[in-house]
């Protein structure tokens, strides 16, 4: 760092070694005659911004111009006194496009200001005139010209990152450690600012803030990649720390907690009587907590067993009112930050299924479960549901093999084909002390606890992207996992055997840990999200992560969902919440490293489908270039003593041919999601053909470019019998597909074909076909003849087109898309 105190006289050599002593102008009389100073003051600017220039003209010249954008300009560093601060507004100049972005304030009084400016390159010499101005003319009055500005500039320097860190010097990341860095982007170059930061596959999150003259988003990066998007555009005006700061609410006294809940309580609005639930399980629920009472009706609080009371336990610390203040508001943490009125789409019930003074029977739990959901069920028997449940038990675990908890809570999404449920499941967390050096090998051998082996379940791991830590007893700590990679404590169907369902379906945010290098990590405030605290007379904000909180997240999301489509089937929210999902780009890395399908199947073992997102989903279901199909079929039927499967349901996609024909070779994305819900036949008996777990299993394939109809049924016939004998996914492997034959595990099918538009315009049907399951093999049970109902969902992405995919798709969609 340049010491910026400037107290003293200064000692200036000149060309000929004489020595001449002098002060700025405005800093007090050095005793020498003012046209002197004045000139040795001018030499000094010149000399500081000459070699500015000659510096910025090399970056200039060696920058990369496939990857930048924007006006070619540099940023230049001005050092003022603090007393002479009025002559900041004298650094801009509209007319030349040169604009004051950033003003980082001295901590003492006597030190100087720094004030960064950008300098359009076709505006380089402005300064340097103004400086020759003072030199050497003066006004009518006898002053030198510009004095206002220039007597009050101590130095000036081409600015380097650091010039553009407006927060405290001590945040500041270390060299080589990414962060989440706030950019302050100057007015109408958001656009430019992504277009950079996209071709250096830069990670910025989807979400803006907007304010008169600046744009803010947050940006993954490290201190080298932050100086590449600096010089390769013209949009950024100053940078800050992304200050993820649960540890500032958690450490205020009671008072100053009370204040701050008080103030997000005046700006909620109560759900409407109309409104959904999230129906969370857990160990009751502190109604009378300012944040929850908006929310939570006392009649919508119920318990397995009556005498425990409906209340919240301290035997569980609280678990039961955390997960519902994340279920309600999301991470506490942004509503709390915000100003703006925050309208509740949906409701909470509470549902106290934990002993207030033991744990419960682990062989018990599938029959409280079941009992306390007919509790809110029979409350309010028309309202529409996602019930959520964190609890987990590591007991009688079986490389996926169900449990009698989770074979009950698949008959419980089933509901006898009649009353369906949407059920949100946390995977677990791994138990101990969680060693940096493990991590994520460690995640991957623990394996999801019961009842997350549930076929029908909305299945929850967590990820992170909290990787800032801003608090001073931990500022030498690191985050144990990167940023937008698995949270250190989620768990994983790694180990499981290959027919068992791909655990977790999808990843919320879970929080991080920190480690000092030495011990076990362990979970800091800064690192985790917030929520409400059961004791609210004692403190209204708790600490929160794990899985735990990413389930609540999903059944947040998944109420959001239902909130603005109620009248779509479970079976539909659960595909929209998995067909929104996408891989991070650290997630994406690791299936990029995969080289074969064993390494994917890992991969997609450990983070799902990846992290869904509630805008995605959405657009998926409202005007995005989605199909949404929720249809039916019958998958066997009776052939003299026999049952055999049926034919499958065929949809015609309204592609827009003559669009895509157009765009030739580009690249474009087709993504497919099945979901579906299975009855179980849990009987532990070798999960032979005869004994399968599940009813039935259902299929998609996609009609390829140059197939015709007739040969793609015929391939699907092929697939479907193929199966029959133990082949899996010979309908799905191979063709540009993502995962192909892997994705063909439990009852959520989802992948990703990539290819040129001009083959994606061939690709027009889709077909749903059954395989086979106990139904067909035990036909004494009456089942064979029932419906299956699934939602489909398919959708089409070309990046980059300059096309309006949805309307020519809503052009030919005049009904719904047929099966036949």
């Amino acid at each position: 760092m340049v010491d910026m105190k400037r107290d003293r006289p200064h000692l200036h050599m000149e060309g000929g070694g004489e020595k001449e002593l002098y002060t700025s102008p405005k800093r007090g009389d050095s005793g020498l005659p003012p046209a002197r100073v004045r000139a040795a003051h001018a030499r000094k600017l010149e000399h500081a911004i000459g070699n500015a220039l000659s510096e910025a003209r090399r970056k200039l010249e060696a920058r990369d111009e496939t990857i930048a954008e924007g006006e070619r300009g540099f940023y230049l560093e001005f050092e003022i006194p603090t007393a002479e601060r009025t002559a900041l507004d004298r650094l801009e100049n509209k007319p030349k496009s040169i604009e004051l972005v950033a003003v980082r304030l001295p901590e003492d009084e006597g030190e100087l200001i720094s004030a960064t400016v950008f300098v359009p390159e076709k505006s380089a010499d402005f300064f340097v005139k103004k400086i020759e101005a003072y030199r050497d003319e003066d006004t009518r009055t006898g002053k030198p010209k510009n004095e206002a500005l220039v007597a009050r500039i101590e130095d000036i320097h081409l600015a380097a990152l650091r010039s553009l860190f407006t927060d405290d010097m001590t945040l500041f990341p270390q060299a080589g450690r990414q962060a989440w860095w706030e950019v302050w982007l100057r007015e109408d170059r958001l656009g430019t600012f992504r277009t950079v930061a996209e071709r250096l596959n830069v990670v910025l999150k989807e979400h803006i803030i907007s304010f008169p003259e600046r744009d803010v988003v947050l940006v993954l990066a490290n201190e080298s990649t932050m100086v590449r998007l600096v010089g390769n555009t013209d949009a950024i005006a100053e940078l800050r720390i992304a200050k993820d700061t649960p540890s500032l609410f958690l450490e205020m006294g009671a008072v100053e907690q009370v204040e701050w809940a008080a103030d997000l309580a005046e700006r909620v609005n109560p759900p409407s009587i109309l409104a959904p639930a999230v129906c969370v399980l857990d160990s009751g629920t502190t109604q009378g907590h300012v944040l929850i009472a908006p929310g939570l009706d006392p009649a919508d609080q119920h318990a397995y067993d009556n005498s425990w009371g409906v209340g919240d336990s301290a035997f569980w610390n609280g678990h039961g009112t955390a997960m519902a203040g994340v279920a309600l508001y999301g991470d506490l943490e942004a509503a709390l930050s915000g100003n703006a009125v925050i309208n509740l789409q949906h409701r909470l019930e509470s549902v106290k299924i934990l002993s207030p003074r033991d744990q419960n029977d682990p062989e018990l739990y599938g029959a409280i479960t079941e009992v306390g959901i007919t509790k809110a069920e029979a409350c309010a028997p028309r309202r529409r549901r996602v019930f959520c449940m964190a609890v987990t038990s590591d007991i009688g675990l079986g490389r996926g093999r169900p449990s009698s908890w989770s074979a009950a809570i698949d008959q419980l999404c089933y509901g006898n084909g009649i009353h369906r449920r949407l059920i949100v499941l946390a995977a677990g967390n791994l138990r101990g002390d969680i060693v940096a050096a493990e991590y994520p090998d460690a995640n991957d051998l623990a394996e999801v606890e019961s009842p997350a082996q549930a076929w029908n379940a909305l299945v929850v791991g967590a990820y992170t992207d909290k990787i800032t830590i801003t608090h001073p007893d931990y500022a030498d700590w690191e985050a144990l996992a990167p940023a937008g990679d698995l949270a250190p404590t989620s768990r994983t169907s790694g180990i499981w055997d290959r027919q068992w369902p791909i655990r977790p379906d999808v990843v919320f945010e879970g929080g991080n840990l920190a480690y000092d290098g030495v011990n076990p990590a362990s979970a800091i405030d800064d690192l985790q999200l917030i929520t409400t605290h059961f004791r609210p007379n004692a403190r209204l904000f708790d600490v929160f992560g794990d899985t735990s909180a990413a389930t609540a997240l999903a059944a947040n999301l998944s109420a959001g969902i239902i909130a603005a489509r109620p009248e779509l089937w479970p079976e539909t929210v659960r595909g929209l919440v998995v067909h929104s999902a996408e891989w991070t780009p650290a997630m994406q890395s690791r299936f990029n490293a995969a080289t074969n399908q064993t390494q994917k199947m890992a991969m997609l073992r450990r983070y799902g489908w990846g992290v869904p997102d509630l805008g995605r989903a959405l657009m998926s279901a409202l005007n995005d270039a989605t199909l949404m199909v929720e249809d039916a079929l019958l998958p066997f039927r009776k052939d003299g003593s026999n049952i055999k499967t049926r034919d499958m349901n065929l949809h015609h996609l309204p592609w827009p041919r003559d669009e895509l024909l157009a765009l030739g070779d580009q690249d474009v994305e087709l993504r497919v999601t099945l979901s579906y819900f299975v009855e179980p036949n849990p009987g532990e008996r070798g999960w032979t053909r005869r004994h399968r777990y599940a009813s039935h299993a259902l299929r998609f394939a996609v009609k390829r470019s140059l197939e015709s109809l007739q040969q793609f049924r015929t391939r699907i016939n092929k697939a479907a019998e193929a199966e029959e004998v133990g082949t899996m996914g010979s309908a799905s492997g191979g063709d540009n597909w993502v995962l192909g034959s892997i994705r063909d595990r439990g009852s959520i099918h989802s992948d990703v074909w990539r290819g040129s538009a001009a083959a994606l315009a061939e690709r027009d049907a889709v077909g749903v076909f059954p395989v086979s399951g106990w139904w067909k093999e035990k036909p004494g049970l009456q089942r064979w003849e029932r419906s299956v109902r699934y939602a489909l969902l398919v959708s089409i992405r070309a990046p980059g087109a300059e096309i309006d995919l949805y309307t020519a798709i809503a052009n030919k969609l005049a009904v719904a898309v047929p099966a036949s």
